[in-house]
């Protein structure tokens, strides 16, 4: 199950990647105030054909090692859980558990 969690998760980013400049031409027309009415709602058309995973706020962080959607840390993409058990293991560089 984790494993399709993180592949749907890879092909929705590369569906963003691929949509992503479309899209953002698509938002400065549709608010370019300049523009005809007619004009803006036919690039309001054009945008909502796109795909509904295209959207950025569709990307969920999750980890790259198990999946999890919760508490994943951006600079790495890993969850708290799995990062401290690497770290546990002496496998990330310069990090250890703390303990006092």
């Amino acid at each position: 199950m984790k494993n399709n969690k993180i592949q749907k998760d890879n092909r929705i980013r590369q569906l963003v990647k691929k949509y992503e400049v479309r899209r953002r031409v698509l938002k400065a027309l549709i608010q370019d105030l300049s523009l005809p009415v007619e004009t803006r709602a036919r690039f309001a058309a054009e945008l909502h054909r796109l795909p509904r995973n295209a959207s950025k706020t569709r990307v969920v962080n999750r980890c790259i090692l198990t999946g999890r959607g919760h508490s994943v840390y951006r600079f790495c993409r890993i969850s708290r859980i799995a990062l401290r058990d690497l770290a546990s293991k002496g496998l990330i560089p310069g990090l250890s558990k703390a303990s006092w």
